[in-house]
């Protein structure tokens, strides 16, 4: 008779997104098949694993674990080591345990297809339970109080599972087996329907019911979400949209929309293979998509553009909601334009009751406030414009460590936040404009969370160069030991570069609006020579004076009046640009230009497009920002253009793209008749011409191969595609932004690698 094998016993530490994605069932069933005892627990934010067996199934159990692990998860490194045999004999998951290290927090999930399913059939326990949920879906960051993540450290703690949910919990075969948010009819959150006063109109599939037949009639309803509130009307009447509008004082900007499947996406807009994808995953962001021309989204939805901003449902009530209307429903952010979002509902009935008829309310609370994430497809791959729900709080690796615990506080406009201690960056959701009381103290609340969730106390503040930043005043009053300032175009490159693991010295195409210069003058339009430590300035657009200072971005006439300074002899060319401007108001700007009173001089590409947009009479004035730049980029579509004169000076050592011929061109030519669709392509194209051989001459120049796109002028995807693909057809290498934003959503993870090599260096 044979001896039994000798029973081995390794522990594994697994470290990534991995808490919950339904780790932990997912390896207690892996553990079963392989016949193999033991245990498995959450610490912090990591999973360990105690498993006992024959050892070459342990070995097998190793490598499958990587192989076959939940597709939301993460896993950034196994750890295992020799342990010793318990002698247990069964696999269990046992209670969690906390500790120290970084705490990685998986991000809120949308809806799976199992638990759609369920929700729509009849026979189900869980049909048309608004809050169905399974391991592989349901939100996470938004409802967590604190790690490890376990029922009672989030706001389904006030939920008392049922006898029935508290058998799926416990049993290994069931898909809810763990999962920390389940519940059902019985035992779970309920939704009920108010209107603006708060009075209960009606209660669970009855109150659904009724928001869709009211939101068909013509009403705009606040609805609870995830991450907080949206604000939901008919996206197919143009009345109704134009009354949102109103309300939320939000007089062109687009808004996003939301159907239900991929073929109600594909009922509106063109959606590519990638665009499908991008729309259907478990983040599932708002998608630019183009607009079909049989759409039946009402033209005030996104005016003068031609794409629309599409997302699928990722809440059950989302789907169920959209089920009952019948057709999309725009979904806006709850709250006043430029505020954070509402996300408690006596929060939101008062800070909506003037902009909603009805609420469609729920009890599970929300933990933290959280916008959609915005997202583009550019040459076959994603594009994030803004990255919140979905994405955060996913940490990201810095290619250098720092040595001690930082916070980078980023910029003023498109704010968001950069904690990090060693190589972990954890980078908080888009907080918005620094404009407000509400708005500040929207970024206290939420740094106040980062640092209690991933025990991070900072020792160093990042700041941005300039002084007047209301995130400069930020970084100085945390009072730390030590503040390091990171100039705005430095940032941009170092966040592309440090995502892509990129520590050597890059050329960087910075094109933004505007960013405080180290000469005291505005930057927007850079090519620096850059690594994490340090950057030269070899390359920037012919700087102009910018009568009104700020206001020269709502009204871009100012812009070219700017450029028409340097060269009176365009007056002609560029008549269209105050067709419509008074002359008092021009009269005065001449003179802020002439006696240099509030006229900055700037070399920003964003107030460069907005000269063409005036130049070429399509618009003097914007009500919001980048308006001009978006219709341009709309209109240029895909049309084959040739680039017109967009010369290149060196000045004292450095290259300057001179824009004034080119803005002349365009008016004479559109003033004779030319198509303006083709003088927006042709304005496309000679931008990145110019861009692309200001980028060779400097990589020439320096002995450099690859080249860094940031900024927020990249957002626009025609620029973006435009450069790249001359510069790849150079032979170099290009580097864009995949896990940011190209715009200043970035900054803060930007300051934080150049501070990480600041410090690491001992500098």
């Amino acid at each position: 008779m044979s001896a039994a094998p000798p029973v081995a016993a390794r522990l594994l530490r697994v470290t990534g997104v991995v808490q919950g994605v339904g780790f932990r069932p997912f390896v207690h069933r892996l553990a079963m098949r392989h016949a193999l005892v033991g245990w498995v627990r959450n610490v912090a934010g990591a999973v360990e694993i105690h498993v006992e067996g024959d050892v070459e199934e342990i070995r097998t159990f190793h490598r499958e674990l990587s192989a076959e692990a939940p597709v939301v998860s993460q896993i950034d490194a196994v750890a295992i080591v020799h342990a010793v045999p318990t002698g247990s004999c069964e696999f269990r998951i046992v209670a969690s345990a906390d500790a120290d290290g970084n705490r990685p927090i998986t991000a809120d999930l949308s809806c799976c297809a199992e638990c759609e399913a369920e929700l729509f059939d009849p026979a189900n326990r869980r049909y048309e339970h608004p809050f169905i949920t399974c391991t592989s879906c349901g939100p996470r960051y938004t409802i967590i109080r604190s790690l490890p993540y376990d029922r009672e450290r989030t706001s389904m703690a006030a939920f008392q599972r049922c006898e029935r949910c508290e058998s799926e919990y416990l049993d290994p075969a069931n898909r809810r087996h763990h999962a920390e948010t389940v519940a059902c009819p019985e035992c779970g959150p309920s939704v009920w329907l108010t209107d603006n006063s708060g009075a209960e109109r009606s209660r669970g599939s009855a109150a659904i019911r009724d928001a869709a037949a009211r939101l068909r009639s013509g009403d705009i309803v606040a609805i609870r979400g995830i991450g907080g509130f949206h604000l939901a009307c008919d996206a197919t009447d143009d009345v109704t949209v134009r009354r949102l509008r109103e309300r939320k004082r939000r007089d062109a900007r687009p808004f996003a929309i939301m159907v239900r499947t991929l073929g109600d996406a594909r009922s509106v807009s063109v959606v590519s293979v990638e665009e499908a994808r991008l729309l259907g995953g478990a983040e599932r962001p708002v998608v630019l998509l183009r607009r079909d021309e049989e759409s039946p989204i009402a033209p005030s939805v996104s005016p003068g553009l031609d794409r629309i901003g599409v997302m699928l449902a990722y809440t059950p009530l989302h789907h169920l909601l959209l089920e009952a209307v019948g057709r999309p429903l725009v979904m806006t952010s709850g709250n006043l334009t430029d505020e954070p979002i509402a996300i408690g509902n006596a929060e939101a009935l008062r800070r909506l009751r003037d902009i909603a008829n009805l609420f469609l309310l729920h009890d599970r609370e929300i933990l933290a406030g959280v916008d959609d994430s915005v997202a583009r497809v550019v040459d076959g791959a994603p594009l994030l414009l803004r990255r919140a729900r979905g994405y955060v709080p996913r940490a990201v690796r810095l290619p250098v460590a720092s040595p001690r615990p930082l916070i980078a506080v980023g910029a003023h406009l498109k704010n968001t936040f950069t904690l990090v201690r060693g190589d972990v960056a954890h980078v908080s959701s888009h907080i918005g404009n620094l404009d407000s009381v509400e708005s500040l103290a929207h970024f206290h609340d939420s740094l106040a969370r980062y640092t209690d969730l991933f025990r991070i106390a900072p020792e160093v503040a990042v700041r941005d160069l300039h002084p007047g930043y209301l995130s400069t005043r930020v970084a100085e009053e945390l009072g730390l030991s030590r503040t390091i300032v990171v100039q705005h175009h430095h940032a941009h490159i170092a966040a592309v570069a440090a995502e892509h693991g990129v520590t050597t010295r890059v050329v960087g195409l910075a094109f933004d609006g505007t960013g405080f210069g180290d000469d005291g003058s505005i930057w927007g339009a850079e090519t620096l020579v850059a690594d994490l430590n340090g950057y030269r300035r070899a390359a920037h657009l012919r700087s102009v004076p910018l009568p009104g200072g700020d206001l020269a971005v709502r009204e871009p006439w100012r812009s070219a009046l700017g450029y028409l300074s340097l060269d009176p002899a365009s007056a002609d060319a560029f008549a269209l640009a105050f067709r419509d401007v008074a002359d008092r108001d021009r009269a005065t700007a001449e003179r802020q230009i002439e006696r240099r009173l509030n006229a900055p001089h700037a070399s920003s590409l964003g107030r460069l497009f907005d000269a063409a947009a005036a130049v070429l009479g399509l618009r003097a004035r914007c009500s919001y920002e980048g308006q001009a730049p978006m219709e341009l980029e709309s209109l240029a579509g895909s049309a084959l253009a040739e680039p017109l004169s967009f010369p290149v000076r060196e000045t004292d050592g450095c290259l300057v793209l001179d824009p004034i011929p080119l803005l002349s061109a365009l008016g004479e030519l559109r003033q004779r008749g030319e198509d303006l669709a083709i003088l927006a392509a042709r304005f496309h194209e000679s931008v990145a011409s110019a861009s692309a051989e200001v980028a060779l001459a400097v990589a020439d120049g320096f002995g450099l191969d690859t080249v860094v796109l940031a900024g927020g002028s990249f957002q626009n995807a025609r620029l973006l595609s435009s450069v790249r693909t001359r510069l790849e057809a150079r032979r170099l290498r290009v580097l864009v932004p995949r896990q940011f934003s190209p715009n200043d959503g970035a900054i803060s993870f930007g300051q934080a690698a150049v501070a990480a090599s600041v410090l690491a260096r001992g500098d």
